[in-house]
């Protein structure tokens, strides 16, 4: 039996939203993998690093798996960072009992760490990337491997809700201007690679959890306020089969070139890297 448009909406308001795991779309909602296979290649890249951070670790899942990959070699240091209370936690849970520090450290606040603490810095769709903390916690010759969310990803969804985004909003988050960032921080960039990855959206439930998951994508989303287009959408779902929308991913490799920088505590303990 078909279930309710409000069934379903109840259904996608409930689900928790905390920690990046995305198992509950299993079956409602799809989204194609970049190539390049980024937390594989973090964990074989783990397996060479002396000192390690996960910046913006979310609930620490896509970290956890890195470091399954990287097993039995791995950092004798290991440190993330979150900035939101709940996943904060959620990642400590996770992450502490593998020996990974984890520490709550706000978006647009100064990384809690010395100057060239770590040999390797991660992150996985970082909301803003801050190049030049970025490039202060690195070593010399240390390397920035990241994979960012870029321009206007799922933009059929977006503007689905909020109409057509101007061009600014639409190029924000662009490779070029990622890459002039890390450059004006002092960093050497060695790889961009690009994806479109599609998505599909099977049933309103997903769409509702999606955008109370992601919450930058339609920041005044509730349900009650687009109750209207919610509906129309799981008619036309209905209907029509799936909602497709496309992402946008891009593979960031940067270096930072030898040189003096600021002091480094030794690899062997936490308390000369925290600041």
């Amino acid at each position: 039996m078909d279930r309710t448009f409000e069934e379903l909406v109840a259904e996608g308001a409930a689900v928790p939203t905390d920690g990046w795991d995305f198992s509950w779309f299993a079956g409602r909602a799809t989204e194609e993998r970049p190539g390049w296979g980024y937390a594989r290649s973090a964990g074989e890249r783990l397996t060479r690093a002396e000192a390690a951070l996960d910046l913006q670790t979310g609930g620490g899942e896509v970290f956890d798996f890195a470091l399954d990959q990287a097993a039995p070699a791995r950092p004798a240091l290991l440190a993330a960072t979150e900035g939101w209370p709940p996943n904060a936690a959620r990642a400590t849970a996770l992450l502490g009992p593998r020996g990974v520090v984890v520490v709550a450290a706000p978006d647009g606040t100064p990384l809690p760490f010395a100057d060239g603490a770590f040999d390797l810095v991660l992150s996985r769709h970082p909301v803003t990337p801050d190049w030049p903390e970025i490039a202060r916690v690195l070593r010399p010759g240390g390397t920035y491997f990241a994979q960012h969310v870029g321009p206007a990803s799922a933009f059929e969804l977006v503007e689905y809700f909020l109409g057509p985004q101007p061009e600014a909003v639409r190029r924000g988050r662009h490779p070029d201007l990622e890459r002039a960032g890390a450059e004006a921080a002092g960093l050497e960039v060695e790889e961009v690679r690009t994806a479109r990855p599609r998505l599909e959206f099977h049933d309103i439930a997903a769409v509702v959890h999606f955008l109370r998951k992601v919450i930058w994508m339609v920041p005044d989303f509730t349900v009650e306020t687009y109750e209207d287009r919610l509906r129309a959408l799981h008619e036309r779902i209905t209907a029509d089969g799936p909602f497709v929308a496309h992402g946008a991913r891009h593979l960031l490799v940067a270096r930072r070139p030898a040189g003096p920088v600021g002091p480094a505590g030794p690899v062997g303990g936490l308390g000369p890297v925290v600041a």
